[in-house]
């Protein structure tokens, strides 16, 4: 994506609307990130996910499209792919989930770890959530702040219905107050990235 310029948006909404954000969270956002690290620590440490939560909760994990059972030896690297989920129903999810009995069935989309070239710097990760986890996970990483491009925030706004738009008191731009009609009515910003931070009440 194209990172030469960093609009900042902050909205707060009711919590009811988390749902509409689902696409995003789904189809990928970028999230600066300590990289160079395990996924175990990069979930935890950064993320501030349980490790009870992961055991339990994200039973399936793609790190560049390999499904990935060890995140305590899987290392993320600058602009890796982390696709998480939660159970996912008949043989393809189990199949894909983290140490199943069927995990031998997935061959070369297993993950297999090459830490020689990882590198320890900040960098920037694409995630996707899935399932149960993006109502679960999804408030949180709106609430540290997300990285979209500017036409993909601007699509989601044009796809808003009414509902959400009465719902929602404007928000903060670059340190100045918007209205709803303007992020309704016009595109903010033209080029680079948008650092969008959400908060539900």
């Amino acid at each position: 994506m194209n990172a030469t310029r960093q609009t900042r948006l902050t909205l707060t909404l009711p919590s009811s609307l988390i749902g509409d954000f689902f696409p995003i969270l789904q189809q990928g956002f970028f999230v600066t990130a300590h990289v160079g690290c395990t996924l175990q620590r990069l979930l935890c440490r950064q993320w501030d996910i349980s490790p009870d939560y992961v055991a339990t909760r994200i039973t399936t994990i793609f790190l560049n499209a390999k499904a990935t059972d060890n995140v305590e030896t899987a290392v993320v690297r600058d602009g890796a792919t982390i696709a998480l989920s939660g159970a996912m129903p008949g043989l393809v999810g189990a199949t894909m989930r983290r140490g199943g009995h069927l995990a031998a069935m997935r061959g070369a989309m297993t993950y297999h770890e090459t830490p020689a070239d990882a590198v320890d710097r900040i960098g920037t990760v694409r995630v996707k959530l899935f399932n149960i986890l993006l109502p679960e996970l999804g408030p949180a990483f709106l609430g540290r702040g997300i990285l979209v491009s500017c036409d993909d925030l601007a699509s989601f706004f044009r796809e808003r219905d009414e509902s959400f738009w009465k719902s929602c008191d404007g928000g903060i731009l670059d340190n100045m107050q918007v209205s709803a009609g303007r992020l309704r009515a016009e595109p903010f910003c033209r080029e680079g990235t948008v650092r969008l931070t959400v908060n539900f009440r």
